[in-house]
């Protein structure tokens, strides 16, 4: 298993998502939603979690339409994949 970010299903999406990641030890998580101006939207993760793969959903009904980062922070690892909501 690679610590890593391995998919966001749907992306295009509307409203939510599903952000599912690996990790190849156990280790602090955090899981950041950004916008395009790189605030911060919500936090799904912030956790120790075995290794494994693992998922979280982002509800975004209350956001706006438009790009949005989603930042992984695994131990030494950080990880960032975009996502798109279209509404």
């Amino acid at each position: 298993i690679k610590t890593a970010i391995n998919s966001t299903y749907p992306n295009p999406f509307n409203p939510s998502t599903t952000i599912s990641y690996g990790l190849s030890s156990d280790t602090q998580v955090s899981i950041m939603v950004y916008d395009a101006a790189g605030r911060l939207v919500t936090e799904l993760v912030n956790d120790s979690q075995s290794a494994g793969y693992h998922s979280a959903v982002w509800n975004a009904s209350n956001n706006a339409s438009g790009m949005y980062f989603v930042k992984m922070v695994a131990g030494e690892k950080v990880e960032t994949s975009k996502l798109m909501l279209l509404k």
